[in-house]
């Protein structure tokens, strides 16, 4: 036997092996999405923008369909988890993120129908943490090559053993296949199941990016600040003191240059933290304590 009909065979017993934990969800009109086990008494994880209707059905590999509730959902990491109506599934084991180069082949799993499908690839691309468009932390950035045909969205990407590396989305950019890792997937899922919903912190403002004065650069050694251009009542931000015009320079010891240096720091453990706020007014910078409050 030849050493591609022998990796041909390889890849389909992968696909074989892993299809027992992966799912089709009905959540939304016309086309149905994908998900995969999470635990062998009914959680289920999927894409949150494939989740659209409180009535929620799932196709497990065996060909019967569940009735399902929606636990929670985070839309900044485009993440959602459901509980099935089931028991004995098999969850599909989580590889070490550690064992993920570029180069790697990978396999793209969906049910949108009643049988598994798959696309093979590699891992184009692989980074450090990052921030969603919503805000989201994302543990690792992995981008792959994969085809992501309609109905993928939410299923899982394997690697050669069959170990999921974490959940593709067509959500998180355009033109982009991206994966969120199996450690994000954990965490996010985690925390849903404990408060149905992700902790996120917020102030209360809205800002633009703008150029510090020169006198201002050199004294704090960088470039730009974010100022306020509106604050909502009753907010934390207005219970602190912070006005129009102000500029922020940084929260809690740490530099804000842009909104999303702001974001990463308004995390779920900040909340109800009274940390210093550094701004700028009247060309002056000064220190406010502010409380980071809660986003509903």
């Amino acid at each position: 036997m030849s050493s591609l009909q022998t990796l041909s065979n390889d890849l389909a017993g992968v696909v074989a092996a892993a299809s027992v934990g992966v799912v089709r969800v009905d959540a939304r009109r016309r086309l149905p999405a994908t998900g995969f086990v999470l635990t062998a008494d009914g959680l289920i994880v999927t894409a949150h923008h494939v989740v659209h209707h409180e009535e929620i059905n799932i196709g497990l590999a065996d060909g019967r369909q569940v009735k399902a509730s929606l636990v929670g959902r985070d839309p900044s990491t485009d993440l959602a988890l459901l509980r099935a109506e089931v028991d004995g599934l098999t969850p599909l084991p989580h590889a070490a993120a550690a064992d993920l180069s570029v180069g790697h082949l990978v396999l793209a799993l969906g049910r949108p129908g009643q049988t598994v499908q798959a696309t093979l690839g590699i891992i184009s691309a692989s980074g450090g943490s990052w921030r969603t468009s919503a805000g989201g932390s994302v543990d690792q950035y992995i981008q792959t090559d994969v085809i992501m045909y309609p109905g993928f969205s939410g299923g899982p990407l394997v690697n050669a053993a069959g170990q999921v590396i974490g959940l593709n989305s067509s959500a998180l950019s355009q033109g982009v296949s991206l994966t969120i890792p199996a450690s994000t997937v954990q965490r996010v899922t985690d925390t849903l199941l404990t408060h149905g919903k992700m902790r996120r912190g917020y102030l209360g403002i809205s800002t633009q990016r703008v150029r510090l004065p020169n006198n201002l650069r050199e004294q704090l050694g960088r470039k730009s600040g974010l100022l306020i251009i509106a604050v909502d009542a009753e907010t934390p931000a207005a219970a602190a003191g912070l006005v129009l015009g102000d500029t922020l320079v940084a929260l809690d010891g740490q530099i804000v240059r842009t909104h999303d240096d702001l974001l990463a720091l308004l995390a779920g453990d900040r909340v109800g933290q009274k940390v210093p706020a550094e701004i700028i007014r009247g060309g002056e910078l000064q220190t406010i304590l502010v409380t980071i409050g809660e986003r509903g």
